[in-house]
């Protein structure tokens, strides 16, 4: 198969992040604090304090106090210049690179969190459980973290939504081999779970034996990581088309596959702090909260639909309260009283004036099922390129919003596009089927499909946990079971 489309970046194994043993020592030596999207900065937080919470205490999302100013472009220039293992350690750590690294760990944007997680168990020599809800990516990409982590004082539940995943997600789950870790299935949408782990997270007390923390991407280790892939991203094509670095008279345009939003703000931290992003694109599915909002201004929770693109499949995109704190320039007050308004009814209207704002950095286009398979099959047609059906998501409202993804088709914007790619085909069998036939799968796994997912497929499978959903049951009783089973699912698997 030919090279992968230009306007696409692969953010995944393509990529290396910096060596983890310098990763600890010097997050913690910046001096950065951290404060709450719902609080202002009196009550600020260190780097491992935010990382371990998960959430802020008050129920908010934990956000740099600052964001470093990168207008300069001279800074920028420097930057260009770095291996992406420099670049990551000049942007977590605001220091510049004096050697370089040769050992390097792969660059998904989970590892690193759950590396840092295991040296702060390590130092206080306490237990710690990651409580995890996934429809996809996040929790075999903690779970292999964890299981290579080795740390007795580390452990993991992943809680993934019954018959909402691919096979090869459920078994990226259920065939890990880790006394650390645990999987639970469970009957209810992927936002069903995550009520539970909040509230388990917010009672966590510092005389507990046991600490808890969550590393969906309400975490802020999670946008500290993806932060990088959206500045390394915008170098890269700045220097391609011969922009120079920084030029804000020349911006770019990135759209990506979103569910809970957490990439999307790594991308508007990177904005904020002066990268030459113009607009940020969200490619939705039918599940559209994102699309409803920066559309219309209405965030609305809406049940969740089961799509081909499962792993975007969100009814509540956590990071939208990030965003909510950029956009305000850090009006913690203001974004304390959306989000009460929205906890308390599921419904939240933005006003003529912030939905306007929202629209000067944000575009959306919502894609069916048969969108999705279409645009994954003119990229194949095209370019004899399989992507997966997220990225095809992003492709599909790509078009939809006018740029030139396709061939013969207009360029209805002044900006040149770049498409974040975030997921492998290979974890999508049937959703690629459906698109290409199965021909066009079995020509993948001939010619693309990666050797360790074949490994990963053909090996024998753990039964997981099961929470059930009795029926005629409200989802508030459910949740609250759910939240007993698994602080029992803990304490029988895991000792202190």
């Amino acid at each position: 198969m030919r090279s992968f489309p230009p306007f696409l970046t692969l953010l995944g194994g393509d990529l290396t992040l910096l060596l983890f043993s310098f990763l600890p020592t010097t997050l913690l030596n910046t001096g950065m604090r951290y404060r709450s999207t719902r609080d202002d900065e009196s009550n600020d937080y260190s780097f491992e304090q935010a990382l371990q919470s998960g959430y802020a205490p008050d129920g908010g999302l934990f956000v740099p106090v600052s964001l470093p100013n990168l207008t300069s472009k001279d800074h920028l220039m420097h930057w260009t210049k770095l291996t992406f293992p420099e670049l990551a350690y000049e942007v977590l750590t605001g220091n510049h690179v004096t050697h370089p690294h040769s050992k390097n760990i792969p660059a998904d944007r989970m590892r690193p969190v759950i590396n840092l997680l295991s040296h702060f168990a390590t130092k206080r020599n306490q237990p710690t459980t990651l409580l995890v809800a996934t429809t996809g990516d996040t929790g075999p990409a903690a779970v292999r973290a964890v299981g290579d982590a080795a740390n007795p004082l580390l452990t993991i539940v992943v809680h993934y939504p019954h018959g909402q995943i691919s096979d090869f997600q459920r078994k990226s789950l259920t065939t890990v081999d880790s006394n650390c870790v645990r999987i639970v299935s469970f009957e209810g949408g992927g936002d069903d779970m995550d009520w539970p782990i909040k509230q388990t997270l917010l009672q966590n007390g510092n005389g507990n034996k046991r600490s808890y923390c969550g590393v969906n991407s309400y975490n802020i280790g999670r946008p500290l990581v993806q932060m990088i892939h959206w500045i390394w991203t915008y170098l890269r094509v700045a220097e391609q088309l011969g922009i120079a670095p920084g030029d804000q008279e020349h911006k770019i345009d990135m759209a990506l596959p979103t569910g809970a939003m957490g990439n999307m703000t790594g991308g508007y931290m990177s904005k904020q702090m002066g990268i030459p992003i113009e607009k940020l694109c969200a490619g939705v599915n039918i599940n559209d909260i994102t699309n409803r909002v920066i559309e219309t201004g209405e965030f609305h929770k809406q049940k969740i639909q089961k799509t081909l693109s499962d792993a975007i499949n969100i009814e509540v995109p956590y990071n939208f309260e990030r965003i909510l704190f950029y956009l305000t320039n850090g009006n913690h007050t203001l974004v304390k009283k959306w989000m009460t308004i929205m906890e308390k009814t599921q419904k939240l209207t933005l006003d003529k004036d912030w939905h306007e704002r929202l629209m000067l950095d944000f575009r959306s286009a919502r894609v069916t099922d048969d969108e999705t398979c279409n645009a994954l099959k003119r990229i194949f047609d095209t370019f004899d390129y399989v992507v997966d059906p997220h990225t095809a998501v992003a492709l599909s409202a790509a078009d939809k919003l006018g740029y030139p993804v396709f061939q013969n088709n207009k360029q209805d914007n002044k900006n040149p596009l770049v498409i974040l790619s975030t997921a492998s085909p290979c974890k999508f069998e049937h959703a690629v089927t459906v698109a290409l036939g199965s021909d066009g799968w079995s020509k993948y796994m001939q010619n693309g499909f990666p050797a360790r997912a074949r490994e990963t497929m053909g090996m024998r499978e753990k039964e997981p946990y099961k929470f059930s959903w009795p029926e005629g049951s409200e989802l508030s009783y459910v949740q609250a079971e759910w939240q007993k089973k698994m602080l029992e699912v803990v304490d029988e698997n895991f000792a202190i």
